[in-house]
């Protein structure tokens, strides 16, 4: 039996799966981002969803002359997209900043156990035991990858912050489902975007006396942030949907926070204990049993 490196790369190298493991890499590079700026978490939102709108506005103008604008009952759900996303990414970057980047990536992969709980209310689903019992287990992750639960050191604080990003991103991603068979997801990503940094406004122009203008450093760092890993990365996770199944990109994404911990390893040197490890194994093998139960 032959064997070589090239047929036992070329499955990855399939459109769909090379787009989509691409598009994952890049979600969970973001959160490097929180340590690698250090300005205020706002601020780090707030361009990062200006620079993805931007990005992505040559494709949404191409993408709008053979659709028809979206209703204003669908702008008004945009709106509500907007803020959870503004809200979800906040969240994220504050538990990034005061603890790690594994704590802040693995707190928040708990969102599928928000999901099984409240999917059920939000469309009369039925509540599954399979379901219950990979949420019980993605909670028992959670409180090993939690250092210490003195909630008066920061990484049990930015455990919470994560939690709370889960739970964020649970909520839009239950929106989402409202309106995601009827909208293109590429005028989804655009106009959650471009709300989301609408939403931010007002707290960029109340926060402005205490906020500075970003330095040169921190603007191309928030173009690679809005362009590279926002913009391009869920312009190539829609792009793989051609290609694959929504299980299998769903199945791969739970793999985000692997990615993420990888790369703060490498460049940021941050090395996590064996309860964050341990941890994180359970969350990750919690959510990829959620992911594959769903089509």
């Amino acid at each position: 039996m032959s064997f070589s490196i090239k047929s036992a790369v070329a499955p990855m190298m399939k459109p769909g799966l090379r787009d989509v493991h691409l598009a994952v890499f890049l979600f969970g590079f973001s959160g490097l981002f929180g340590k690698f700026l250090l300005c205020s978490p706002v601020l780090i939102v707030f361009g990062r969803t200006v620079f993805a709108s931007l990005f992505l506005l040559p494709f949404f103008l191409v993408a709008q002359k053979d659709i028809p604008a979206p209703p204003a009952m669908f702008l008004i759900q945009f709106l509500i997209q907007g803020a959870l996303l503004a809200l979800h990414w906040c969240t994220f970057f504050i538990s990034i900043q005061i603890s790690t980047v594994a704590i802040g990536l693995l707190t928040f992969s708990t969102f599928p156990l928000f999901v099984t709980f409240m999917e059920p209310f939000f469309f009369k689903e039925s509540l599954g035991l399979k379901n219950c019992v990979v949420s019980l287990v993605v909670f028992v992750g959670l409180v090993l990858v939690i250092p210490s639960f003195d909630f008066s050191r920061q990484p049990a604080q930015g455990a919470m912050w994560g939690v709370a990003s889960g739970f964020t991103f649970a909520l839009l991603g239950l929106v989402n489902r409202k309106n995601v068979k009827t909208v293109p997801p590429l005028t989804v990503s655009f106009y959650q975007n471009l709300f989301a940094s609408f939403f931010l406004l007002p707290w960029m122009v109340w926060l402005s006396p205490d906020i500075s203008f970003p330095t040169t450093r921190e603007l191309v760092l928030l173009m690679l942030l809005g362009g590279v890993c926002t913009a391009l990365a869920h312009s190539l996770f829609i792009k793989s949907l051609v290609h694959i199944k929504t299980r299998t990109a769903g199945v791969i994404t739970a793999l985000e926070p692997l990615y993420g911990i990888l790369m703060a390893m490498i460049f940021l040197g941050e090395i996590p204990g064996w309860r964050t490890a341990l941890g994180g194994v359970i969350i990750i093998g919690g959510t990829l049993v959620a992911m594959s139960s769903h089509e």
